[in-house]
C-alpha cells in the first residue's frame, strides 16, 4: 500500500484520510470516563486516541454503566422491599426509596467501572 500524492500548484500533498469514527452517544458516563482517563491515565488516553479506539471505548463504557445501574437498582429495590404495593400505598415514599437505590447503584458503578 503506497501513498498517493496530489499536486496543487507547485506542491505535492499526500492523500491522507482519517479512519471513520464510530457513531453513537458517548453519554454521561462516557464523558466521566474520558475525564478520568485524561486526568489520571494520560498515557492510556493518548494511546487510545492514537489507535482510534477511544470513542468506541467511551460508547461501550456508557452502555455498560447504564445497564449495570439498571440491574443494581432493581436488585437493591427487591432487597429493600420496594414494590409496586408500596408505590400504590405511598408514592412519595416509593420515589424516595427508588431514588436512594438508584443513587447507590450509580456510586457503585462509577467506582467499579468509570474510575478503574
Amino acid at each position: 500500500m503506497g501513498i498517493t500524492y496530489t499536486k496543487r500548484g507547485d506542491y505535492y500533498y499526500p492523500d491522507l484520510a482519517l479512519p471513520s469514527q464510530p457513531t453513537g452517544d458517548i453519554g454521561r458516563f462516557g464523558r466521566m470516563r474520558k475525564k478520568y482517563l485524561k486526568e489520571h491515565q494520560p498515557d492510556t488516553f493518548a494511546l487510545m486516541l492514537m489507535e482510534n479506539s477511544l470513542t468506541q471505548h467511551l460508547i461501550d463504557i456508557d452502555r455498560q454503566a447504564n445497564e449495570q445501574i439498571d440491574l443494581v437498582t432493581v436488585q437493591l429495590a427487591q432487597a429493600e422491599g420496594v414494590t409496586e404495593d408500596l408505590k400504590t400505598r405511598d408514592q412519595l415514599g416509593w420515589i424516595q426509596a427508588m431514588n436512594s437505590c438508584r443513587a447507590r447503584a450509580e456510586e457503585q458503578v462509577i467506582r467499579e467501572l468509570i474510575l478503574s
